[in-house]
């Protein structure tokens, strides 16, 4: 071996030293900045004295329970676990440098001058603990439009997703509006539990917590998940409740013997009933709220329109009552029962069941009795027929 080869040699080693020496000098450098920076912790609204203590009063508070037998009884359960971090770090990203830390430490530069609103004066986030999952997130003023990347990806995520913030220097919640020109001081992200397309999967709550990690560690915010494990386990039993009592009754106007019905006739009652025609060419009779309390369909493949032709005739035309979405249901189930029967008699028809047997006072009377045990398990379970609760899990 040269002496060229020896001298690279011994160069080479002393610059690995002096490299390994840089690195473990910075290494504790950042190491006691960051201890500092934590030493004095920076107010924050998800982690405020009064949030703690009330996260402990009700830590054991009594819940209705979800089970797949639909038995009407109450168990305790927890409230979600918080996950805080202070320094998100989503899976996949870069590890944070003590810069980074200290960036996020301190006021967002474009935050108005106005101070925060004290937490006290803010009332509770706009959040269903018994159907959602939650994300919270602190700063002293966020923009808005810093959140428009995250906001439109959580569309995409197959579940409803809501944002609700507190503006600095207001004490009211209201809807993200990422377009708007204002900053944030308190935001709360929501992910559905459940709906008709089933329970919400771990894949999908995890995407959304990095969603949002990510989007707290770019703009410095505080950010606390709840429990992913405890979600999942309260989605499936909404989700085998929900499917207990997810049902579709359907009552039929036929002909008798091997005739027809005159449809004309037909809808000049829906329309003197008070239904309305919707674009799918379905009857439907609305509440105040615009929402249908049952509708009224064709046989045919020919849907209803506008314009009837005199003397047009069908098979028959089906009423369709949905039983979770309807406020006061055994009200609106009788009022359609006796509407169906009024239809048969205006065109000489029969009421019968999808089975075409006959509609008997009897008969309708068991439909009564499994109604009304429908909805007392779905008031023991807090969520009554036709209230905000129901139509968002039966959607």
């Amino acid at each position: 071996m040269s002496d060229l080869q020896i001298s690279l040699l011994i160069i080479g080693a002393a610059i690995v030293v002096v490299v390994l020496l840089f690195n473990w000098f910075q290494e504790r450098r950042f190491r006691n900045q960051a201890n500092a920076a934590f030493e004095t912790p920076v107010a924050d609204v998800l982690m405020q004295t009064g949030m703690a203590s009330d996260a402990r009063d009700t830590h054991h508070r009594v819940e209705p329970a979800f089970d797949a037998d639909g038995v009407n009884d109450i168990t305790e359960i927890n409230e979600p676990h918080l996950h805080i971090d202070v320094n998100p770090s989503p899976a996949g990203a870069a590890p944070v440098s003590a810069e980074d830390t200290a960036r996020a430490m301190r006021p967002a530069t474009s935050a108005p001058v106005h101070p925060a609103t004290s937490p006290a004066a803010i009332p509770a986030a706009p959040y269903d603990e018994l159907i959602e999952y939650r994300i919270r997130l602190g700063s002293d003023g966020v923009q808005a439009n810093a959140l428009a990347d995250a906001f439109t990806h959580t569309r995409t995520l197959g579940k409803t997703v809501r944002w609700a913030g507190v503006p600095v220097g207001a004490t009211q919640w209201e809807e993200v509006q990422p377009w708007r020109d204002v900053h944030y001081q308190q935001l709360v992200i929501t992910m559905q539990l459940a709906d008709r397309n089933g329970a919400v999967l771990e894949e999908q709550l995890t995407s959304l917590c990095e969603l949002m990690q990510a989007t707290a560690q770019s703009h410095g915010l505080r950010i606390a998940c709840d429990d992913v494990v405890e979600a999942l386990e309260r989605a499936q039993a909404i989700d085998r409740f929900c499917v207990d009592v997810d049902v579709l009754i359907g009552l039929n106007v036929v002909a008798r013997g091997e005739g027809s019905v005159n449809l004309t006739r037909i809808v000049r009652q829906a329309e003197g009933s008070g239904m309305v025609l919707g674009m799918d060419g379905v009857f439907q009779l609305l509440d105040s709220r615009s929402e249908q309390l049952y509708a009224l369909c064709n046989h045919d493949a020919e849907p209803f329109s506008n314009e009837v032709v005199e003397g047009q005739t069908s098979q028959g035309v089906t009423l369709q009552f949905d039983v979770p979405r309807v406020p006061d249901g055994l009200k609106v189930f009788d009022g359609m029962v006796a509407f169906g029967r009024k239809l048969a008699n205006e065109v000489g028809g029969i009421l019968v069941d999808d089975n075409l047997r006959p509609l008997t006072d009897t008969g309708i009377e068991k439909i009564r009795m499994q109604l009304a045990q429908i909805y007392e398990r779905m008031e023991a379970r807090g969520v009554p027929s036709g209230s905000r609760r129901a139509l968002r899990l039966f959607s």
